[in-house]
């Protein structure tokens, strides 16, 4: 199946529908051999967005990613890749939790040291921060764009009327606009992507990067019977994500789905997926295989899109309830 690509919103940038990111899995689960064959499988099947940020390993991420960049030697033209800033790598008064002007024009250069790169194509501010005032955070992330560090800025996880009050902002003093949200979106977490943001889309011209389209993992039924050791779910540091997974009343839904799934004779991640790309609105959906075998089954919810009928939609809205 070929790879489809949507513009970033009202952007003229097009980003495959299904990109490959790094979170959790660079340096905890892959070093940079393991990334690179992922990357490489990603690539050849015309994904052409790398999702990352600096707070992943902190900062080793980028670092592995950036190796990889080296190492394969592909046109800078052909691929975009992402970083995102808030948490910070230290922790001092001027560099956690924050976007102040000070910590964002330092944190910029250090992810393109990591990476090795001259600029980065799309810049997020991984979360809102309640303490900056909104116009510096939006003055100085235009400002990354017109000194070329970064060509689209974006948010992550901000609501519609923070993302509305930075495009204003933006829009007033003839800055650079927010181009994109990252939010989380799959079958089990919809209401923002689907309702609060409805507006933007046509609005601002909104793009959608989205993260965790199988729910981390949940969406496989991987988790049905029990937390499978070596899973992220499993890893030192990530324990919050393990009440979800012990959740019943979701996995009940994720088991409901699995008919679905047997009924179009795909799995599950598969249908998950697709079920994301669907959603015109979406930009693109973010995988994190950390095999092989994964990644090409993923590549394979594109197929699936034609079966994605609205009686097939209305038996998915059903088996979420």
């Amino acid at each position: 199946m070929n790879m489809q690509y949507r513009r970033l919103g009202a952007a003229g940038l097009k980003l495959s529908v299904i990109s490959y990111g790094s979170w959790v899995s660079f340096k905890n689960q892959l070093g940079v051999e393991h990334a690179a064959q992922l990357m490489k499988a990603a690539y050849d099947a015309g994904v052409n967005f790398f999702d990352n940020a600096e707070g992943y390993a902190a900062g080793a991420s980028e670092e592995i990613m950036g190796q990889v960049f080296r190492q394969m030697g592909w046109p800078r033209v052909s691929y975009v890749v992402s970083t995102k800033f808030y948490w910070g790598l230290k922790r001092g008064v001027n560099d956690n939790n924050t976007l102040n002007r000070k910590y964002l024009m330092q944190a910029i250069d250090g992810s393109l040291k990591r990476f090795g790169l001259d600029y980065v194509d799309l810049v997020f501010c991984h979360r809102p921060d309640p303490d900056t005032p909104l116009e510096e955070t939006v003055r100085a992330m235009s400002d990354m764009i017109t000194q070329g560090k970064a060509l689209y800025w974006g948010t992550s996880e901000w609501s519609a009327e923070q993302i509305s009050a930075a495009w204003h902002i933006a829009e007033r003093h003839h800055l650079h606009k927010p181009q994109m949200e990252q939010p989380q979106y799959n079958m089990l977490h919809r209401d923002r992507v689907e309702k609060e943001y409805a507006a933007l889309y046509k609005d601002l011209g909104l793009g959608t990067t989205i993260w965790s389209p199988l729910a981390g993992g949940l969406l496989t039924g991987k988790y049905n019977r029990g937390i499978p050791p070596g899973t992220r779910v499993d890893l030192p540091g990530y324990e919050w994500l393990r009440a979800r997974f012990t959740d019943q009343s979701l996995l009940d839904k994720v088991m409901r789905l699995q008919s679905v799934a047997d009924g179009l004779g795909c799995l599950m991640s598969q249908l998950a997926l697709a079920w994301c790309i669907k959603n015109p609105n979406v930009s693109t959906a973010i995988n994190g295989a950390t095999t092989l075998a994964q990644l090409n089954e993923n590549m394979q919810a594109l197929a699936l899109l034609p079966q994605l009928t609205d009686e097939v939609m209305n038996e998915i809205n059903a088996a979420l309830g």
